[in-house]
């Protein structure tokens, strides 16, 4: 099991955003988080990666990529999350440097040495989200969509297990979300696993998954209640 939550409180300060949160994820899932604004969506997967703590005396079992989040200390995070792809609706692609400098800046930091190794690596998460021809562009010569693609490119650089994605088609047009979800879909296929928080409800019957809606303070699969609807 790559994320295991059982009874978990989620705070955003002394407020308690969810309650009792029972949580999993197997490999080659897709999992959809939705909810209102407010409602505690991105706490949830900000829990997930160590940007916001669980209070170890509440919690059951909190376990991410076969880290105990309980006790897991500091120094420890940086490992965690070079497991994973985190993809964000701002994309926060570094507007200074070309998309290829991007991605090497991102192999630079987790560790690759060769040059031919980065350039190969590169060239094919680029081919695979379709942008290879956009590698020499910087970040604000391209589109919306063409930013997100080059943002998912950077999350599958070092083959994660999850790739965490809050609301990544909030700020594009339907066709474009269209596109990005289909091809997060088609990751799960090479066994990573993708959580995506989203506003955009239409994704769920035109793109199936696991849901979970968070609400009232409560966290619940809905899956077939919905699908069955």
């Amino acid at each position: 099991m790559l994320i295991d939550y059982q009874k978990v409180n989620i705070y955003q300060g002394d407020e308690l955003i969810l309650k009792d949160v029972d949580f999993s994820v197997n490999n080659d899932q897709f999992i959809y988080i939705i909810g209102k604004v407010g409602s505690g969506k991105s706490s949830l997967l900000k829990t997930m990666y160590c940007e916001l703590d669980i209070l170890n005396q509440e919690a059951e079992k909190a376990e991410v990529l076969g880290r105990d989040l309980l006790t897991l200390k500091r120094r420890d995070i940086p490992a965690l999350r070079k497991e994973m792809g985190i993809i964000f609706q701002d994309f926060q692609l570094l507007h200074d440097r070309t998309v290829f400098k991007n991605l090497q800046f991102i192999l630079h930091s987790t560790g690759w040495k060769s040059d031919k190794e980065i350039n190969n690596r590169i060239e094919k998460v680029l081919s695979d989200v379709g942008m290879l021809d956009k590698k020499d562009k910087c970040p604000h010569e391209l589109s919306g969509g063409e930013q997100q693609r080059i943002a998912i490119a950077r999350a599958v650089l070092n083959t994660p297990k999850i790739i965490i994605a809050d609301e990544p088609t909030g700020n594009l047009d339907p066709d474009t979300a269209d596109n990005i979800v289909e091809l997060l879909r088609q990751i799960t296929e090479s066994g990573t696993s993708v959580i995506m928080s989203t506003h955009n409800i239409s994704m769920l019957k035109k793109y199936p998954g696991i849901i979970y809606k968070c609400e009232n303070k409560s966290l619940l699969n809905i899956t077939r209640t919905y699908y069955n609807d």
